[in-house]
């Protein structure tokens, strides 16, 4: 005997609607975008020392390299030693942050203390210098 079907479920064509899947897919994508936390890099390639007390950086700090003919780089552009002490207190009013220094084998310590006491100065409570750990 052969049954006969009304609906197009009962006889095996069913459709998948695929639209809330899409809809959840593209609100995963758009929360992990607004939540992401960038590191801003400071853009130079700095040859930092060894030290075997070194730790990982914390993704959210403020970052600036010290080359070894005592050039000054933030966020890519080179800076004077004089606007230091604005770009870290524009920061401290924002949210305080560590002020991470990486400075070259090659640099001079006296440029490296002149940064960190403009760090200070614009209102730094915590400067770190960044090292490699010691393997």
């Amino acid at each position: 005997m052969k049954t006969v079907y009304d609906n197009d479920e009962a006889a095996g064509k069913v459709e998948i609607n695929m639209s809330p899947l899409i809809d959840c897919v593209f609100l995963l994508l758009i929360f992990f975008v607004v939540t992401t936390v960038f590191v801003e890099e400071t853009g130079v390639d700095v040859r930092k020392p060894q030290a075997a007390t070194a730790r990982d950086l914390e993704k959210n700090s403020l970052m600036f390299a010290l080359t070894a003919d005592g050039q000054i780089v933030f966020g890519g552009r080179p800076v004077s030693l004089n606007s230091v002490r604005g770009i870290v207190a524009r920061q401290m009013r924002e949210k305080e942050v560590p002020v991470i220094l990486m400075a070259d084998t090659a640099a001079r310590t006296g440029a490296l203390v002149d940064l960190m006491d403009e760090c200070k100065l614009g209102g730094a409570q915590q400067i770190s210098i960044a090292a490699h750990k010691e393997r």
